[in-house]
């Protein structure tokens, strides 16, 4: 029987080892590298104390995200946010937020349920409108929107960083399944 305690257990995602899916400048499909992941669910003055110890004032509107581009805030509902953070960072961010929230909430660690996933390019938003049922024109959906939807049968949190650079959060049971969707989905538009 082999001995698990003489090296340390490795954690895998499950975009470990799959290639990007490139289109010369105009398509990228990649795994977003890995990080801390926590969900806030409380009211807006828990996130206003939350974002002060986390460093990034957390967004009051529905549907948008806040970033400095190490830590990234998602408002996905009326009391609830999911927060990124560097990997490394994972418990001294938990810490700290609970440290600094005094009134009741939840935080959850959900690092090891979700794992993202950058698209980007002129055909991101083609790419991404065959499996999502949202208008993702940028006057509809612009930079800095956030939410929650679905992409065929996952669900998934669709950020639009920029006018063509997307970050989609998906449970990491599904990560293979959405890899798969889009490569089927960008195949239109790469021949």
């Amino acid at each position: 029987m082999a001995d698990l305690r003489a090296a340390p257990l490795l954690r895998r995602d499950p975009l470990d080892g799959v290639p990007a899916i490139t289109a010369r400048s105009r398509l990228a499909i990649e795994a977003a590298p890995r990080g801390a992941r926590l969900v806030l669910r409380g009211s807006e003055s828990a996130a206003i104390a939350a974002g002060q110890a986390f460093g990034l004032a957390l967004p009051l509107a529905i549907n948008t995200a806040a970033t400095d581009d190490v830590r990234t805030a998602f408002r996905l509902g009326p009391d609830e946010w999911l927060l990124l953070a560097p990997q490394d960072q994972e418990k001294q961010v938990y810490d700290a937020i609970e440290a600094a929230v005094a009134e009741p909430h939840s935080l959850v660690d959900a690092s090891h349920r979700n794992v993202g996933i950058l698209v980007s390019g002129s055909l991101a938003a083609d790419v991404l409108a065959n499996g999502v049922m949202l208008d993702l024109d940028p006057a509809a959906f612009p930079p800095g929107m956030a939410t929650r939807t679905l992409y065929v049968k996952a669900e998934i949190v669709l950020w639009r960083k920029g006018a063509q650079d997307f970050h989609i959060e998906v449970w990491r049971s599904f990560a293979a399944y959405m890899h798969g969707l889009l490569e089927e989905a960008a195949r239109e538009y790469v021949k």
